[in-house]
């Protein structure tokens, strides 16, 4: 692989890294900045899950201008959302400026989890696509492990600890919106807006031994512009049900639980009993796991293919998530075994969905309809996110021996192990095809 293909990759990678981080932090300023504010329940699950009200907003809007403007200009706009969030919710004085600087990084959450694995799916050669395209969630998983990481290391800077915990984002923003410069523009991209020189150009200077002249000849082909103009094809014939598995796999992706795990870890460990800086420092190991794992499934994908990897994880996550809600239903909860629970599913959950989600998604999709049939599947996933997110406070806050947690968890054990069979009737494995001909079998 060529260093420019390389180094696109990992740049695009970073909005990955800032959608972990933003989405993330939360986790460990929970109890800090709800007792700042004096937050009830419903306040704090509206605090937490107002970004993922941006993620909504993002993720559906980021189509258009995604295929108007480009990926890469359309990526530099949200860095800069992320750059202003960021200072914004760790200066907010009143919860509602909180909520509306949070609003603004969700956004930017949601546009960058469209576009940048949609970008690095579109300059990557089939032969090494899952790995680059998994660096997408690899960097997601950085960054949750370095807010947890931040977290944890910002505990005792004072009252206001959470204001620097939120600051933290600025650096990582800083460094995105000045390296995505310094990146090509999707080749794709550029024969849909009729630049063929420069879509060739950016193919020789990434992809290594590739017929440049066979490669440009099936881009355009694939492309129809009178189609791409027009947001109602995607629903219908051919592009309808290949919309609906994704909507579908989306919508499996948060049914894990996954991010209850990721945002509430330390208010779930603190109802078992472990003190709040013990609970802050667990949440750091269940990201340690998620990144080993992350990186394991990373040497694999390219092997096993996405169809398997998904499969082995919808039948894996119902058993620790199943035993997981069974210790706080009948009340053992407080012991160890709530932690290696999380760890297990932790662990399956990125070696499965967590890793091949961000790989598979811009791979179904033809090039007419990429853009916004990506972002109608991300809108799926980041509305299914922040409303899990925003009740799971609301269900818990009605029991008070910990049995909310148990239902919640039940449940997210009998969707995983539904998704098995949803991913065995009706995925179809996507490795080692280039998109154009992954159009033409579809």
């Amino acid at each position: 692989m060529k260093r420019k293909l390389i180094l696109c990759t990992l740049v695009s990678a970073i909005g990955g890294l800032l959608f972990g981080f933003d989405t993330a932090v939360i986790n460990g300023a929970i109890p800090f900045f709800s007792e700042y504010f004096g937050l009830t329940d419903v306040m704090k699950g509206w605090a937490v899950s107002s970004a993922l009200l941006g993620a909504i907003i993002g993720a559906l809007g980021a189509g258009k201008p995604g295929d108007r403007f480009g990926r890469k200009n359309t990526l530099i706009f949200s860095a800069a959302m992320f750059l202003i969030s960021a200072f914004g919710t760790g200066l907010a004085d009143s919860i509602t400026i909180f909520v509306l600087y949070r609003l603004l990084g969700g956004i930017a959450v949601g546009a960058a989890s469209v576009l940048s694995p949609m970008y690095i799916s579109e300059i990557s050669p089939p032969a090494h696509r899952g790995k680059l395209a998994i660096t997408f969630q690899l960097a997601i998983v950085i960054g949750i492990l370095t807010a947890f990481f931040s977290n944890y290391l910002l505990l005792n800077t004072g009252v206001n600890n959470w204001r620097y915990m939120f600051i933290a984002e600025a650096v990582p923003a800083l460094f995105f919106f000045v390296l995505l410069f310094f990146v090509s523009k999707s080749p794709r991209w550029l024969v849909k807006a009729g630049k063929t020189e420069e879509a060739r150009a950016v193919i020789e200077s990434m992809n290594a031994g590739t017929n440049v002249s066979e490669t440009l000849r099936e881009i355009k082909e694939s492309i129809d512009n009178s189609l791409t103009e027009k947001w109602t094809i995607v629903f219908g014939r051919p592009y309808l049900k290949i919309l609906l598995i994704g909507v579908a796999v989306g919508m499996f992706n948060q049914l894990t639980g996954i991010n209850i795990v990721m945002y509430y870890a330390t208010d779930i460990f603190r109802s078992a009993g472990f003190s709040t800086d013990s609970s802050i420092g667990q949440t750091v190991i269940i990201g340690g796991v998620n990144l080993v794992f992350t990186l394991v499934a990373m040497t694999v994908i390219d092997r096993l293919g996405r169809k398997k990897m998904l499969l082995f994880g919808s039948a894996s996550m119902p058993v620790f998530l199943l035993l997981f809600a069974l210790t706080f239903i009948f009340g053992y909860s407080e012991s160890i075994a709530v932690v290696l629970l999380l760890v297990g599913f932790t662990a399956c959950f990125a070696f499965s969905q967590g890793s091949v989600i961000w790989v598979i998604l811009p791979e179904i999709f033809p090039t007419n309809i990429r853009a916004r049939a990506m972002a109608i599947s991300t809108f799926t996933l980041w509305f299914m996110n922040g409303l899990t997110t925003f009740l799971f406070p609301v269900i818990v806050g009605f029991f008070s021996d910990g049995k909310g947690i148990g239902s919640v968890f039940l449940f997210y054990a009998a969707m995983t192990f539904l998704s098995f069979f949803f991913f065995r009737k009706y995925l179809f494995e996507t490795m080692g095809k280039s998109l154009e001909k992954l159009e033409k079998e579809i």
